[in-house]
This record gives C-alpha cells, structure tokens and sequence, in this order.
C-alpha cells in the first residue's frame, strides 16, 4: 500500500539515500537539499511538509509540500512568483530511479493533493508547482492532475497552477 509518511529520525537516512537517474538530476535538488530547506522554514511565515513515499515498509520516493512558498524570496532579497502568494505547493517531488514508471508518481501525487485538501495551514485557492522546461514526464504527470501553465516562470522553471 502506497502512503505518504512524516519524515522522522528513524526515516530520514533512507530517504536522503533516494536518487533520480543521472539524466532527472538536473529537474529536482537532492532529498537532503529539500529537508535542510524544509527546516530553514521554521522561522518564517512558510511552512513545509516532508514526506517520505512509501509501499508498504519500502521507501520509493520524496514530496515536500509547502504553504506561502514566497516569503522564501524575502530572504533571499528576489522577487516571488505570484503563484507562491499564500497557496499550497508541490515544492518538491521525486521517485527513486529503481521504482519510476510503476505508477508510484500518479498515486504519490493524489496522495499530496488529498493531504493538502485537508488544509493544514487553512483554505487557499490553488496549488502551484514548477517544472524544467525539458521535463516532459512531470509536464504530461501534472496535466493529467488538472495543473495549467500559467506563463509565469520561477527562474528557468515552468509554472503550473491547479485550482482547489
């Protein structure tokens, strides 16, 4: 059974071990770069959820979640992307290359989706995410959840927005 899990001590090695392909390295940051950013919230106004992607005891795969992913940008002295602005996001997400193309990714990503529409930090109306251009798999995966490309753009990275 495939579930999203809170990354605790016991946890959080195996997930940091998870890697894409050599040629996905350049689409997602490296799981131990997403857990040291999802700390790095703790004393702002944005909030994130690491989760490790589990099948039963065997962990497959990574999304962190996020709330209000803009106030990053203040620290950072940049200008946030509109979609960012008090909306939950995928911010990152990733399926370890021994367990890709096995339907992981789809149930992983409806797992996210059904957690957010719990709405742990309160009601928004979208959920954002972002893409390299050359990622077709992500493009085609989040099309298929209903996320539209909105033409903004986080640096070099697409810009898709689902409505909630």
């Amino acid at each position: 059974m495939i579930q999203l899990r809170k990354l605790n001590n016991r946890t959080v090695r195996d997930i940091i071990k998870l890697e894409v392909e050599d040629s996905q390295k350049d689409f997602v940051a490296p799981n131990s770069i997403s857990i040291i950013d999802a700390y790095t919230t703790i004393d702002t106004e944005c909030t994130a959820f690491p989760f490790g992607i589990y099948d039963d005891e065997t962990p497959v795969g990574f999304v962190m979640i996020g709330y209000n992913d803009a106030v990053l940008y203040e620290v950072w002295d940049a200008e946030a992307p509109e979609a960012w602005k008090n909306n939950y996001s995928i911010w990152r997400f990733m399926i370890d290359k021994q367990y890709q193309r096995k339907g992981y990714g789809r149930t992983a990503i409806k797992l996210a989706l059904d957690f957010i529409k719990t709405w742990p930090c309160g009601k928004a109306e979208y959920c954002a995410l972002s893409y390299e251009p050359e990622n077709e798999v992500a493009r085609r995966l989040y099309a298929s959840f209903g996320f539209v490309e909105t033409g903004e753009m986080d640096g070099n990275e697409i810009i898709a927005m689902l409505k909630l």
